[in-house]
Parts: C-alpha cells; sequence; structure tokens
C-alpha cells in the first residue's frame, strides 16, 4: 500500500461540512469562517515512548490525538470547524491504520470537525494535529482575562489520568489504589474534550486553560499572564474513588500534578454563579468551585485548618530534567 492508498482508503472520506469549501486532495484546504469570527488554531504532537505507550489500542490513540486538540478549542470557547493530520509512520500496517482512523474520525463526526488535509511519511511513530475553531472576538477565553475576586472551576475532576499511567508503570503506591482500573485508563487514553461547556462559557467566563500537565501548573499559566494569584480550597477539590485509598501526599500528587486530565479550569465572576452552573447543566458536564483568584501573587493550598500552604506552579516541560516519557 503506497502513501496515496493509505490516505484514499483510511483518510480521504469525501466528507466536506459547512465550514469547509475545500478538503483533502489539493495543495491546501480552504476554510469558511463565519463572518465577524476569529480563528482558534490549536496544535499538538504525539510521538511513540513520549505521550503514549508502544502497545496502546491505535483506534484509543486516535481518538486521543484529537481529542487533545479539541480540548484547546473547549478552553477558548470555539466551535470546531476542521483539522489537518501529519502522520510519521514505521510501515503501512493496514490493520493498525484502520483503527487509529476508526478512533480519529468517530471523535471528529461527534465534533462535527472534519478532516481537511495533512501529510504522511515513513519514520518513527509520531502523529501531528491542527485543528482549527471559530469564536467571536470578545467572547474568546483567554488566559490573561482573569481578575481578583473571581471564583475559580473545574471541570470533573483530576487524577485518573495520572493514577492510571503510575499503574502502567508498575509504581508501588498506585498499585495500593482501589477502583474501576478501566475507568482510569479510559481517562488516560480517552479523555473528553469539553467542547459543549466551553461554548456555553464564552462571554461568560473571564480566562479558562485546558488541564494538559497538572492542576497546579496549568493554573500557574493563567496567574502568570494575568498578573494575579490563587487559593485552592482542599476540601473543595472533586476525588473520584480510585484516589480514596491513597495516601494525602500521592492523592494531591494525582489531583494537582497529574496532568492528561483534559477538564476545563476557568475563573468567573462571583455574581455569576448560578449561571456557570446553568451552563454546566445544558452542556451535560459537572463543575466544582474549588476556590478564588487573588490580588496577591502566588498559589496557595488551605488545608482543612484554613491555613494557606505554598504550591508549585509547575508545568510539564519536555525538556526538564526528570522529565521521563512514558515508557
Amino acid at each position: 500500500m503506497g502513501e496515496f492508498e493509505l490516505i484514499r482508503r483510511h483518510f480521504a472520506r469525501g466528507q466536506t461540512g459547512p465550514s469547509v469549501a475545500l478538503g483533502i486532495g489539493d495543495d491546501c484546504a480552504l476554510l469558511r469562517p463565519s463572518p465577524g469570527l476569529q480563528l482558534a488554531i490549536s496544535s499538538d504532537m504525539l510521538v511513540e515512548g513520549r505521550h503514549f505507550f508502544p502497545d496502546v489500542d491505535p483506534a484509543a490513540l486516535g481518538h486521543k490525538s484529537l481529542a487533545v486538540n479539541l480540548s484547546d478549542l473547549a478552553a477558548m470557547g470555539a466551535r470546531p470547524l476542521g483539522f489537518t493530520l501529519a502522520l510519521s509512520l514505521p510501515a503501512a500496517d493496514d490493520a493498525w491504520l484502520k483503527a487509529f482512523a476508526d478512533g480519529l474520525h468517530a471523535l471528529a463526526d461527534a465534533h462535527a470537525c472534519p478532516l481537511v488535509g495533512g501529510d504522511t511519511t515513513r519514520g518513527p511513530l509520531n502523529i501531528c494535529i491542527t485543528v482549527f475553531g471559530e469564536v467571536a472576538p470578545e467572547r474568546a477565553l483567554r488566559r490573561d482575562a482573569a481578575k481578583a475576586g473571581d471564583d475559580l472551576w473545574l471541570s470533573g475532576c483530576t487524577g485518573e489520568a495520572r493514577l492510571a499511567l503510575e499503574r502502567l508503570r508498575g509504581t508501588p503506591w498506585a498499585t495500593v489504589a482501589t477502583g474501576d482500573e478501566a475507568l482510569c485508563r479510559q481517562r488516560l487514553e480517552r479523555p473528553t474534550p469539553r467542547l459543549a461547556l466551553g461554548m456555553a462559557l464564552a462571554g461568560l467566563a473571564h480566562a479558562a486553560i485546558d488541564l494538559s500537565d497538572g492542576l497546579a501548573g496549568d493554573l500557574g499559566h493563567i496567574l502568570a499572564a494575568s498578573g494575579v494569584g490563587a487559593e485552592i480550597d482542599r476540601a473543595a477539590l472533586p476525588v473520584a474513588p480510585a484516589l480514596q485509598a491513597l495516601s494525602e501526599t500521592h492523592r494531591l500528587e494525582c489531583l494537582l500534578q497529574g496532568g492528561d486530565d483534559y477538564e476545563l479550569l476557568f475563573t468567573a465572576p462571583q455574581d455569576v454563579r448560578q449561571a456557570v452552573l446553568a451552563a454546566a447543566e445544558i452542556s451535560g458536564t459537572p463543575v466544582h468551585r474549588i476556590g478564588r483568584i487573588t490580588a496577591d501573587r502566588g498559589l496557595r493550598l488551605l488545608g482543612a485548618d484554613g491555613l494557606p500552604k505554598d504550591l508549585r506552579a509547575r508545568s510539564w516541560d519536555h525538556f526538564a530534567p526528570g522529565s521521563d516519557p512514558v515508557s
């Protein structure tokens, strides 16, 4: 199977959409954004051995490859328009490609986000997706828009993906945890992009970010961009059942520094609390008010005694010492 047959068989579906003027088959795709809206564009790369295990289910990998990009659109409050796929493959394995494409297209169809172009080449397994969306300029959820006094909200819960990763690595403390191992692994390998919630929050929330590198570190990006600080109420952090048996140290490590959660962390004025809850209900997404934005810089965790403890707002860095790959 050659390159163009590979594309025709697995990726060229002959589908467009209301926002696609020209899809796969030419030098460029042509998108048709709505009048008066801005384009929201994001790229993410997944590398075998760094972002995923070599034996991962290819359908799950197809899902996650697109999900992490759609999550970025959700964090901006943007509606998807389409995406491109750049794929490096060690070999043209037809069965693997079919499963990968099935997982990819299923999520794309669920969010009306068609594949409009890309590239394939021979090499180490490497997946790079660029997604395109649209959002009204005054409604985009930017990282630099948090204000002192805002509530700090979290969709869903964090930590299950980190627990699944540590179990796959054979980390001793992770094997102590009880609960649904399959559910944790699904959170790691098939994350849910919170697009409906993000679009419902556009124009309502102030700032937002999707949690790819850990709650504390990703929150640090909002604080730095907005020039503010934050307090997280430990008692308000939702804890999934699978994390209950962990020590408090390891539980907090999963909750605050886990990564791969792809939940939305966002700030909103206190006077729109009911509107935020209504947006969550409409989108079918649970949300939790976990803290507040402060004028004083820094990130603090409020313990059961009400006393603050400083946290390191450090996000994942692929080039930092100790940034081990998944395998």
